[in-house]
């Protein structure tokens, strides 16, 4: 008696849903798995994702120069920075001197509040945008303008029922003006982009009393001119410093490539680490199918002395074992779609679940059915049927 594919499969499913619990409790491991698989890699992508939105965000085209020289040369004049300009591949340059203070409005103030003085380029190089009044100008660093732009921290610290602008803060004893207000920013791995009070180099450098510069932002006139523009900065600054040791210049496209890299890896390990809960869940498929051969080895018996063959008891035992692991993968999908959601509203940034994460991982369900299935079923198929019907 030749089995067709559509009654073995009726026969597999009727098989599992006589032992209904034993075979939810085998489905749990595929389950668990799955849906581990999921979240864990769409939170790795997730993260991956924020990272590398965070660092384009400040323009792949950016240059970041520290200086960190020691005894005399510590730092660069503001008059060097602006030579800075007139080097092949560079558009713009803001540089830019930062400390802590306390800004105060009438009788509101605002401790660790971050003090940065530049120029007109800022705003630019490091994508930021104005919420209201304008930026720094060219004739504010002349003039040595008593003016001020300030992030949303310090308006909703001190300003937060009225419009900051034309009202007047005092930093280090001294009246600054509100001309703008910049957009929010949120956090990057530099901290909060919104904790800021900016006023012009040339009033900065005499309010510190310190003429040096340290940090330089340098935009490229674009990506590709991103290392013509790095080399002669590296130029200029080893014949000022004579030791490369003195300075660093980072390429923003360089880190970019270099987090990817690490995020992936990450990703990479998660998914790994997941994927062996899913092997867990194989073997927990491949134990309860020997002993349903062992548990059946009678009516295996009977079949294959009605006439089945190897084959048909072979086909019927994997459908049972992929039937168990396709239910349990299709289940973990939904857990681990479900579970990604709501992991995205606990730690604060948006998972990422890919459709080619969601096939991988139902394939891989698929695969750990088939695997772990064979054994049992080749088993079951070999017994000898006088064996089997004398079994008890």
């Amino acid at each position: 008696m030749n089995l067709n594919l559509l009654q073995t499969l009726k026969m597999a499913i009727s098989s599992i849903l006589s032992n209904k619990m034993r075979s939810f409790l085998t489905m749990l491991g595929v389950i668990i798995g799955v849906s581990a698989v999921i979240i864990l890699v769409s939170v790795g992508e997730g993260s991956a994702k924020s990272v590398t939105e965070r660092i384009e965000s400040l323009g792949t085209n950016l240059l970041t120069v520290n200086i960190m020289g020691r005894g005399a040369l510590t730092s660069v004049t503001y008059d060097e920075v602006k030579e800075f300009s007139s080097f092949p591949g560079v558009d713009k340059v803001a540089p830019s001197q930062t400390s802590s203070t306390t800004v105060k409005y009438g009788n509101k103030k605002m401790d660790s509040a971050s003090l940065e003085s530049t120029t007109m380029d800022y705003l630019d190089v490091l994508n930021y945008e104005l919420s209201g009044g304008r930026f720094l100008i060219e004739s504010d660093l002349t003039n040595r303008q008593r003016v001020a732009v300030i992030g949303k921290e310090i308006i909703d610290e001190l300003f937060p029922f009225q419009n900051p602008l034309g009202e007047s803060i005092t930093i280090s004893g001294q009246k600054f003006t509100i001309v703008g207000t910049l957009k929010e920013k949120g956090s990057s791995m530099g901290g909060s982009g919104d904790n800021k009070v900016i006023i012009p180099i040339t009033v900065g450098l005499r309010l510190s009393g310190d003429t040096g510069i340290r940090t330089i932002y340098v935009q490229a006139v674009s990506a590709e001119q991103v290392e013509t523009a790095e080399l002669y900065i590296n130029n200029f600054l080893t014949r000022k410093f004579k030791d490369e040791g003195n300075y660093r210049v980072f390429n923003q496209t360089q880190m970019l490539s270099t987090m990817s890299e690490v995020t992936g890896t990450l990703t990479a390990m998660l998914g790994g680490i997941a994927g062996i809960s899913l092997l867990v869940g194989g073997i927990g498929i491949m134990n309860i199918m020997l002993v349903s051969v062992t548990e059946r080895t009678r009516e295996i018996g009977i079949r294959k002395a009605l006439g089945a063959k190897h084959s048909d008891i072979l086909i019927q035992f994997l459908i049972e074992a992929l039937v168990i692991s396709c239910l349990g993968g299709a289940i973990g999908v939904a857990v681990g779609i479900s579970g990604s959601v709501l992991v995205s509203k606990l730690v604060g940034f948006s998972t990422v679940v890919s459709v080619n994460m969601l096939l991988i991982a139902s394939l891989f369900s698929i695969l750990v059915g088939i695997a772990f299935g064979i054994y049992p079923a080749n088993k079951a198929a070999l017994l000898n049927p006088i064996d089997a019907l004398r079994y008890e």
